[in-house]
């Protein structure tokens, strides 16, 4: 039995499994990486922009496939659009700098970039000394942890068992096994999550590049506030290579309490001004809908570790939303890169204790993820403002139609239109002194 027993098992085929796994794999590591999908990561459904250079450290195979990627587009440019019923008023920044590998963002379909991550991790496993014993097993649902004597040493799934010295969950934001061993004591509060609703447009490839002024693999990411009809969240549009992701993420909470359907938010999100012409000469080609977290740093448990097991990526509530740039998938592989570090030293110790695997919640904290998570804690409060999702895009576009109106009549200065709209508004001189104080502060 002992010669079947694995090093790790990893449960789930996402960004931070597939990063967990390859690195233990390239450190020859027996593994298991189970998916309960057709291939890796074929139930991940977000479009969305990985940023960093965590992807391009752990594959660097990444630097091979410039000429056909697995990725979509670098992103050389970034838009920020506040929309209010008939207007939108946008930021836009395009750099060259953002143009050199490693790229600083990549846009990707996370169901054909995790396919290319599994195949990277069995490649990795065929160099290894247990190239005929390390596996990347699909199509496995996992039921529930195998517990003795307190500590996690396998998987169940079905009528089979598998045992390990540790168990790295990656299962996501449902979280169930995290549940199943107490690191995480309830189901997730309703305030922490988000339902995130995306389409895919696709397009004539240089219908597209024409439509956003793309050259070769550039890209634009584009986030939108005031298109949630008051509802806590955000709009999104990725340029892909021949389509968009196009979508929202609304707050599951706020969304529960009033009265509109996510599907009719969306719908009025497509016909709006700024959206609307984008879609002529695409078709709509795929649809999905996703449960991810909200990127507050309370739902993340107290301890991400117990006595065989380490949680990552989205299961350990791992989103970072600074109001520039919403950073989910670059935060999962490094948690998974730190698990998979900490299992490797926990092996040279052969000691799988809670002692030991603290060793990647130490790592975690030193790293750039809880850092940022913890800098920018008061960015999430900020950002989540309810006066953030109508009240100030509405405001910013009255400003805007009335300083670039002519009408033939005397022009107003700046400062009286800026007064004009507040005095019109349902905010008050107070409320824009505290959120511009919050927002410098926090952002």
């Amino acid at each position: 039995m002992e010669d079947e027993k694995f090093d790790c098992i990893i449960v789930g085929g996402g960004v931070a499994g597939c990063a967990a796994a390859k690195i233990l794999a390239d450190n020859n590591m027996k593994i298991l990486l189970v998916e309960k999908g057709e291939w890796t990561g074929s139930k991940n459904v977000s479009g969305g922009v990985l940023y960093g250079p965590t992807a391009w450290e752990i594959f660097p195979e990444l630097y091979n496939t410039l000429e056909n990627p697995p990725f979509e587009r670098f992103i050389n440019r970034r838009r920020l659009s506040f929309v209010s019923e008939e207007s939108s008023f946008s930021i836009d920044y395009k750099t060259d700098h953002y143009n050199k590998v490693p790229y600083n963002g990549v846009s990707v379909l996370r169901s054909k970039f995790d396919r290319w991550l599994g195949e990277q991790v069995e490649e990795a496993i065929s160099k290894s000394s247990f190239a005929e014993d390390s596996f990347v097993a699909t199509e496995v649902m996992v039921e529930s942890l195998i517990v003795k004597n307190g500590k996690v040493c396998g998987i169940k799934a079905g009528e089979d068992e598998f045992e390990a010295d540790c168990v790295i969950l990656a299962e996501g934001v449902n979280s169930l096994l995290t549940r199943q061993i107490g690191l995480q004591k309830e189901m997730v509060d309703a305030k922490y999550v988000a339902s995130g609703i995306k389409e895919i447009w696709q397009y004539d490839r240089d219908l597209l590049e024409a439509k956003f002024q793309l050259d070769g693999l550039e890209g634009l990411s584009n986030e939108f506030v005031g298109c949630t009809q008051g509802i806590e969240g955000g709009g999104f549009l990725y340029t892909n290579k021949d389509s968009i992701s196009l979508g929202l993420v609304l707050g599951i909470k706020d969304l529960r309490e009033s009265d509109h359907n996510i599907y009719d938010v969306l719908d009025k999100f497509k016909e709006h001004t700024s959206i609307k012409n984008i879609l002529k000469g695409g078709k709509m080609v795929e649809y999905s809908a996703h449960v991810v977290p909200v990127g507050d740093i309370d739902m993340i448990p107290k301890q991400l570790y117990t006595d065989g097991a380490v949680v990552v990526g989205d299961a350990a509530g791992l989103l970072l939303n600074t109001g520039k740039s919403i950073e989910g998938m670059n935060l999962a592989m490094e948690s998974g890169r730190l698990a998979a570090l900490a299992i490797i030293d926990a092996k040279k110790k052969k000691d799988f204790s809670k002692n030991s695997l603290k060793n990647y919640q130490d790592r975690l904290s030193e790293s750039f993820v809880m850092k940022d998570l913890k800098n920018f804690r008061g960015a999430f409060q900020f950002i989540h403002n309810p006066d953030m999702f109508q009240k100030y895009p509405d405001l910013i576009n009255s400003i805007m139609k009335d300083v670039f109106l002519v009408d033939g009549q005397e022009k107003q200065k700046t400062r009286d239109i800026i007064k004009k709209a507040v005095d019109e508004s349902d905010l008050s001189y107070w409320d824009l002194m505290k959120t511009t104080l919050q927002g410098g502060i926090s952002l």
